[in-house]
């Protein structure tokens, strides 16, 4: 049987104060696009500049007030750029180094912060706060000791020193990893034992695909520090033919005659793949961020 009593209808105040409250949540949500759409252009500007200046002649490159759209497209700057520029030559290098660099993150920081994250041993927690401390080191107070330590095994001159130190762990994937580990409920593994798995196996056949996000998002890190590094090529490489991109860019440079826009044209060639290899795999790279970010 329905209730006889007339439903009661919201005064003009109860309608004044939710128009206020959707007001105020369309602002806030404005502010935010505001906010968000600032910062966007803040980075954008930079790589919008390379753009024009990879384009341009040096009177346009250097005119004030700045150019942003040039009158007449160098193209050109491309083509002559890698004319006098062993291009290709200097990318394989670069993927050569970055390839293996990719292999040694993903199977040794996997594998350390498996350890670190799935395994009970003595000691564990305070190794690895030893491990985090390392990364308050850079790369500069051990680049002489490493140097005598490389000169002595041989390899200076060679991709050895760019590429074995990877395979032996970086404090901070193993952090991402580990935090993203711990998330991963120790049921799976334990009922992995009772069947007769081993901890090897439940690392690499069950841990390792369940943890592809967070794996994905180091295998980024590791290439991009791969690619951009200026340092470890400039300590260890001497032989102009093992050179890396960002190593050989400093050929087309001259004290009189830096040549800008042909720097610009190159630095387009190497920031174009970065953001390819990120907006394909955006996806796994947020969500191994997110995910490790939130376990304990």
């Amino acid at each position: 049987m329905r209730s006889s009593v007339p439903a009661l209808k919201p005064t003009p105040a109860v309608h004044a104060k939710r128009r206020s409250k959707k007001l105020m949540e369309r602002l806030e949500l404005a502010a935010v696009y505001v906010i968000l759409s600032i910062t966007a252009l803040a980075f954008i500007l930079p790589f919008l500049w390379l753009l024009s200046g990879s384009l341009k002649s040096s009177s346009e490159l250097f005119a004030n007030p700045p150019i942003w759209i040039p009158s007449k497209p160098q193209w050109s700057n491309f083509t002559t750029a890698f004319g006098e520029f062993p291009f290709l030559l200097y990318l394989r290098n670069t993927l050569t180094i970055a390839g293996f660099g990719i292999v040694g993150a993903v199977l040794s920081n996997t594998l350390i912060a498996y350890g670190f994250s799935r395994v009970e041993w003595k000691g564990r927690d305070g190794v690895f706060v030893l491990v985090l401390a390392t990364m308050m080191l850079p790369f500069q107070v051990t680049m002489i000791p490493l140097f005598i330590m490389f000169q002595k095994l041989g390899w200076i001159g060679t991709f050895l020193p760019l590429i074995v130190p990877v395979f032996f762990g970086n404090p901070f994937f193993i952090f991402l990893l580990r935090q993203f580990l711990i998330g991963i409920p120790k049921e799976l593994s334990q009922s992995a034992k009772v069947d007769g798995a081993s901890e090897f196996r439940i690392y690499w056949q069950m841990i390792l695909p369940l943890s592809l996000p967070v794996v994905t998002t180091v295998m980024i890190f590791s290439f991009i520090g791969s690619w951009g590094d200026f340092i470890g090529p400039l300590v260890f490489l001497s032989d102009n033919k093992l050179y890396t991109l960002s190593l050989g860019i400093q050929q087309i440079m001259s004290v009189n005659d830096p040549r800008w826009p042909l720097l610009m044209a190159i630095g387009i060639s190497m920031t174009v793949p970065i953001l390819i290899i990120f907006f394909v795999l955006q996806k796994y790279f947020i969500q191994g961020i997110a995910f490790s970010g939130i376990k304990g």
